[in-house]
């Protein structure tokens, strides 16, 4: 089960360039916006956030480079009700551990979403977050709005635009990494670092603009043999027309190269920052893609989008860039939208091919291609959204993925809907109501990945079913002012449900045919250690309820600006499935609550800046993640895949609160300096089973802008 991680999880991807503006005639020139005012695009129609019907967060970019953060995982675990894990991504409960394969939540880039072809999984440390506008984060299923992926909510940015003075950024920064709070956990001599650097170049001149970044990371790893050393260039050009105003067209291009290595499995319990023999591996990877698009407004003001990319990936090894799998993306979408007085209309269609050649995954050719519309109606203090998608999914040229029954007919596609409203009690108070369905369909590596690492093997299962859900909430949105300082505090009331969920069960298999096995002979223990481990199964059916309340604030009280982020989730994530067999596989048997969940959730983040001087404070709890499989913790035929896993949970069964504290002075209004410490309690804690994170690490910054 963990040879996914060994062939997956650790694989880069970036997801490049497009200028997606909104595409009124005045979004094809430089804008100004009321800086008060927060405007959102990931819900299809530019607006206020105060006005969206679904509940949304947003990161701003000064938060990304005051801590000092060195991906969008990083990034993101900063958001209310967004929880982290080995490069998975869980928003109110709605993904639990998958082992790197596959993604609940979807990121779009530039109106684009980014899914590997292969893996069906975000690499968020190839993403240049530093370079967008800002990171908005959807909560709750959202196929509608961008298909297959968006079941549990959507991580949404937009590059800068080029400013017509044009611009010049670099950034650097050291850190290292303290002694960890167990004397048996540290295995250096002399402790690792880690480094960053990133410049970036942006310029419009005339009808032309350009951009161009360059970033570079280097990590030795808290982990012995967990280091990444990786290399992304970016630009983007764009042409405006001035023969004819209305067209906008450019292209964007990136490239990205790593390599690191990869931890699997802890030693054990004392020295859990060194892994298990034979679960290290050394991996290259590539990443490059093309983005060509148009922009144009027709005569009668109807707005055209087309967007294209070719996209390719590789899994390497330490002596190539290309060796367990190749993955190629074609990707295109065609958006129409118009305002009127009372409406916005904007109706698409998307086609996405994916081929992929791999001796693990084997080779494999997917389409999807989906229709979709959204209408907005709004009125005085009133507006209601509503949305249709429909989604055809084939692979290998098999029978569809999406047929649907209606009225005694089967369709071959599968529709998705979308219901929203806001209204607003007062200038100040906005209330909201929202219900969305998400489908995910597997991933290629879901389905196919067979292989083994240290003993432990992961099965294939080619009938693996397409995920289904949807999402409900109602929440409450307060605007306060004081002076120049505005605050959003938010409370949502929310329930999510879902169909078929993707987990990999343990159990016994047949590695011919992938059925489940079953055997009471005693003398074929040995024999069967070739037919235990894992496959993704549709194990699970769930429900999660649940509050949330956040605070989101910018601007100055007096000579003080005051910045916060903060957030408090509770859950309660039920599992529905009442099979004894897929009970068995639950450490936890006094409940229900579904695995690699929990129920409490904290974030905060506040800083105050006076004339040069700043100083910030950010928390983050989870409280007991009481179920995990079970195999974790009493192993596989009297051996431990993680030793020491029960006597671990058993010591550090609370939840953790984790800190971090920064300063920074201002040497002038082009120059930066930020000391950052992080976990500066030198907590221990894990995000999943095995995979305790960094000691306390110091890092030293430098932000310089022209």
């Amino acid at each position: 089960m963990h040879s996914v991680k060994f062939t997956i999880l650790y694989l880069i991807f970036f997801p490049i360039q497009l200028f997606s503006q909104d595409l009124s005639k005045d979004s094809l020139r430089l804008k100004t916006k009321d800086e008060k005012a927060v405007f959102v695009r990931a819900a299809r129609f530019e607006k206020n956030i105060e006005d969206v019907s679904i509940s949304m967060e947003v990161l701003r970019p000064s938060l990304i480079a005051n801590k000092g953060l060195a991906n969008l995982e990083q990034a993101v675990n900063q958001s209310p009700g967004v929880f982290t894990m080995d490069g998975q991504v869980s928003i109110r409960g709605g993904g639990g551990y998958a082992y790197g394969a596959g993604s609940r939540v979807l990121l779009v880039w530039n109106g684009m979403p980014m899914l590997s072809p292969d893996i069906g999984d975000v690499k968020w440390n190839a993403v240049p977050m530093e370079h967008a506008e800002q990171i908005e984060i959807i909560k709750g299923a959202s196929s509608v709005l961008y298909g297959s992926g968006a079941l549990n909510g959507i991580i949404a940015m937009n590059e800068k635009e080029a400013p017509l003075e044009g611009t010049f950024s670099l950034k650097v920064q050291n850190g290292i990494y303290g002694n960890p709070p167990r004397t048996s956990m540290k295995w250096w001599n002399t402790p690792p670092t880690f480094q960053l650097i990133d410049v970036y170049a942006a310029k419009r001149k005339n009808n032309h603009a350009f951009t161009l970044g360059v970033n570079a990371f280097r990590d030795k790893g808290y982990r012995e043999g967990d280091h990444e050393i990786r290399g992304r260039i970016h630009g983007t050009y764009t042409y405006f027309s001035k023969k004819i105003p209305q067209l906008k067209a450019g292209l964007s291009f990136h490239v990205q190269a790593q390599e690191e290595g990869v931890f699997i499995l802890w030693r054990n319990d004392s020295m859990c920052l060194q892994a298990l023999e034979n679960t290290l591996s050394e991996q290259r990877a590539l990443r490059l893609s093309l983005d060509p698009y148009l922009l144009y407004i027709s005569k009668n003001k109807l707005k055209h989008a087309l967007r294209t990319r070719y996209y390719l990936t590789t899994t390497g090894s330490s002596t190539a860039l290309v060796d367990a799998s190749l993955g190629q993306m074609y990707f295109a979408d065609y958006q129409a939208s118009k305002k009127t007085k009372h409406f916005d209309f904007s109706f698409g269609a998307t086609s996405n091919i994916s081929q992929v050649t791999s001796y693990i995954f084997g080779n494999h050719l997917s389409k999807n291609f989906s229709l979709y519309q959204q209408t907005e109606w709004s009125k005085g203090k009133l507006d209601l959204q509503a949305g249709l998608r429909l989604e055809y999914c084939q692979l290998n040229n098999e029978k569809p993925e999406t047929n649907f029954n209606w009225v005694g007919q089967t369709l071959p596609v599968y529709p998705v809907m979308r219901f929203g409203g806001h209204y607003a009690l007062r200038k100040s108070t906005h209330l909201r109501a929202s219900f969305g369905q998400g489908i995910r369909f597997p991933a290629v590596a879901e389905r196919y990945i067979s292989t083994s690492v240290g003993g432990l093997r992961i099965f294939q299962n080619p009938d693996l079913l397409a995920e289904r859900g949807w999402a409900a909430e109602l929440g409450l949105k307060q605007v306060v002012m004081v002076g120049d300082w505005k605050a959003l505090l938010d409370v949502a009331g929310f329930i999510n449900a879902y169909d078929n969920m993707t987990e990999f069960a343990f159990g016994v298999f047949k590695p011919d045919t992938m059925a489940f096995l079953q055997t009471t002979n005693p003398g074929a223990i040995n024999y069967l250690y070739n037919w235990v481990g894992f496959q993704a199964q549709n194990a699970e059916r769930a429900r999660i309820t649940g509050i949330e309340f956040s605070m989101n604030s910018t601007g100055k009280i007096g000579e003080v600006e005051v910045l916060t982020l903060l957030g408090y989730t509770y859950m309660n994530p039920l599992s529905l499935n009442t099979d004894t067999t897929y009970l068995a596989t639950f450490s936890d048997t006094t409940g229900s609550m579904l695995k690699y969940r929990f129920k409490h959730l904290a974030k905060a983040d506040i800083e105050l800046n006076y004339k040069k001087f700043g100083i910030g404070l950010s928390g983050r709890y989870n409280s007991f993640m009481r179920n995990i499989d079970l195999a974790f913790e009493q192993g596989i035929i009297d051996t431990e895949i993680l030793v020491g896993m029960a006597q671990y949970r058993a010591i550090f069964n609370k939840g953790v609160p984790v800190f971090d504290l920064r300063f920074n002075y201002a040497f002038s209004e082009q120059l930066k300096c930020n000391l950052i410490l992080n976990n500066f309690t030198n907590a221990e804690y894990v995000t999943r089973p095995g995979a305790v994170q960094a000691p306390r690490n110091f890092v030293v910054q430098l932000q310089w802008v022209l």
